[in-house]
């Protein structure tokens, strides 16, 4: 059988869809997969022992075009995109039955579970999201002492970001008793510069600045490595999950009943309980950011020292 599947954009929607995807092959059974989705979402999933073949898509409509046009016939199109592209994309593809998520249709629960209800609905079976499931492979180093890896960035916006000196404050504190890493992607070189100079000010030493230096693949055996993650709402924190790395999260306008790590059993979430959480902004409406303002890097250390 042949399935098509639109991946979601982001890297931790596409680990969030892995227990789904698990799910509908399992159901299926002999199945032949063929992925679209963007760049990130397919180097994450791409050695799925079932993928045949890959497309990455952007938002150049003649390239989308051009793959629409190469792409054969299909048994089964899943899309997990809630989008209007792919109310258009799924008019071009010849499949016998084309399933595309809808958000509006499922607003609660954890997002696993949601894209997992999805595929139930779709398929009409009855099946329970489990673990979170990496095809990658994972090199284990020689280390001298633990990895702290700390991830300050957030693809969503300003608003799920915590601040550069209090990241700093954590990481001297940990300094003596772990080495750290600090990752990002291009949009957060900044952010990962500040953290660097403050632990400079510090006197910090036994760090790496990391931040758009590593492609998907070296970030999962980045992480794969690590003792201990200190991160916002963000793709890595969920990679993290999926890999059973102790995590330490912190959530400001985003739910964390819907994002936190699924079925990470070393994970702790440090929030402030504030009455204009969540707002779900990508900008703080009220201007004061308390949601992370209020955070302290007490409040963090308290959350690792409560993972040991």
């Amino acid at each position: 059988m042949k399935i098509l599947i639109e991946l979601p954009t982001w890297l931790g929607d596409a680990v969030m869809v892995t227990p789904a995807i698990e799910n509908l092959i399992k159901h299926l059974g002999d199945v032949e997969i063929t992925f679209l989705g963007s760049l990130m979402s397919i180097d994450i999933l791409k050695n799925h022992p079932k993928v045949i073949k890959t497309y990455v898509i952007d938002k150049n409509f003649f390239h989308l075009h051009k793959i629409l046009r190469d792409l054969e016939d299909f048994d089964v199109f899943i899309s997990f995109r809630s989008s209007l592209r792919t109310t258009v994309i799924k008019f071009f593809i010849s499949s016998k039955n084309k399933y595309q998520f809808n958000k509006k249709k499922y607003k609660k629960g954890h997002q696993v579970e949601k894209y997992n209800d999805f595929i139930n609905d779709s398929l009409k079976i009855n099946t329970i999201a489990s673990r979170l499931v990496l095809h990658v492979e994972k090199k284990s180093i020689n280390k001298k002492n633990r990895l702290l890896g700390i991830s300050p960035g957030a693809t969503y916006g300003s608003s799920k970001r915590w601040y550069p000196k209090k990241f700093a404050e954590v990481a001297t504190s940990l300094s003596s008793q772990y080495d750290i890493i600090i990752f990002g992607g291009p949009g957060e070189k900044g952010i990962a510069k500040d953290i660097e100079q403050y632990l400079i000010k510090n006197g910090i030493s036994n760090y790496k600045n990391l931040a758009a230096k590593i492609t998907i693949k070296e970030l999962v055996s980045k992480i794969a490595n690590l003792d201990l993650f200190i991160t916002g709402d963000s793709g890595p924190m969920h990679l993290a999950a999926a890999l059973q790395i102790p995590t330490v999260a912190i959530f400001g306008p985003t739910m964390d009943i819907e994002t936190s790590q699924w079925m990470n059993n070393k994970s702790s979430i440090v929030k402030k309980n504030l009455e204009c959480q969540p707002c779900m902004k990508r900008v703080c409406p009220l201007k004061h950011h308390n949601c992370m303002k209020l955070v302290e890097a007490s409040d963090v250390l308290k959350a690792v020292k409560s993972l040991s």
